[in-house]
């Protein structure tokens, strides 16, 4: 199994940055696919992105397309959601997901989960 740590989180300013990680645990880091997903107070948690094993490719919801970036490290365990232009409406805790299968945006697909940090962003 995998432990999952994020950081990153704070509270930040409509039109700024952050730069969230997420810390995983293990020496088996390149096997798991990774990923991104969010949930505001009386919403659903929804996926906000994903990266392949190998950085081979990377798939985003609409709503952050052109807007936030994943990347991953796998020499160091760390995967990374860049996230400019921040709007009000990006506010939300952010999770950090892994599974060994399945590259995806669907939640049920992912079995390994961060404790989540918490992305302010005020008008």
């Amino acid at each position: 199994q995998v432990q999952l740590v994020e950081s990153g989180g704070g509270l930040v300013q409509a039109g700024g940055s952050l730069r969230l990680s997420c810390a995983a645990s293990g020496r088996t880091f390149s096997n798991y696919v990774m990923a991104w997903f969010r949930q505001a107070p009386g919403k659903e948690r929804e996926f906000v992105a994903a990266i392949t094993k190998t950085s081979t490719s990377t798939t985003y919801a609409d709503s952050v397309k052109g807007r936030f970036t994943i990347s991953r490290d796998n020499a160091k365990n760390t995967v990374f959601l860049q996230m400019n232009s921040l709007k009000p409406e990006d506010t939300a805790l952010y999770y950090c997901a892994a599974n060994e299968i399945y590259f995806s945006g669907f939640r049920v697909h992912y079995n390994y989960w961060g404790q989540g940090t918490q992305v302010t962003v005020s008008s």
